[in-house]
């Protein structure tokens, strides 16, 4: 897999820990840690894990395995 695809893979982690911690704890740690949710970094931070997820679409349509 090319380092692009795991960058996108652990953003995707990422945001599916804080989804879970916003689901079952109402914390947003993302906010917690970047000063809030309008923070330009919080933003900055959800715009990445937003397009990470996107690229991680093309996954679904690849034939070859994702470990190579």
């Amino acid at each position: 897999m090319k380092i692009l695809g795991r960058v996108a893979l652990v953003l995707n982690i990422i945001g599916g820990i804080n989804w879970g911690l916003i689901g079952l704890f109402k914390f947003d740690l993302v906010a917690w840690i970047f000063g809030g949710q309008d923070a330009v970094l919080s933003r900055i931070i959800y715009t990445l894990v937003g397009i990470a997820a996107i690229y991680c679409i093309s996954f679904l349509f690849r034939d070859r395995a994702l470990n190579d």
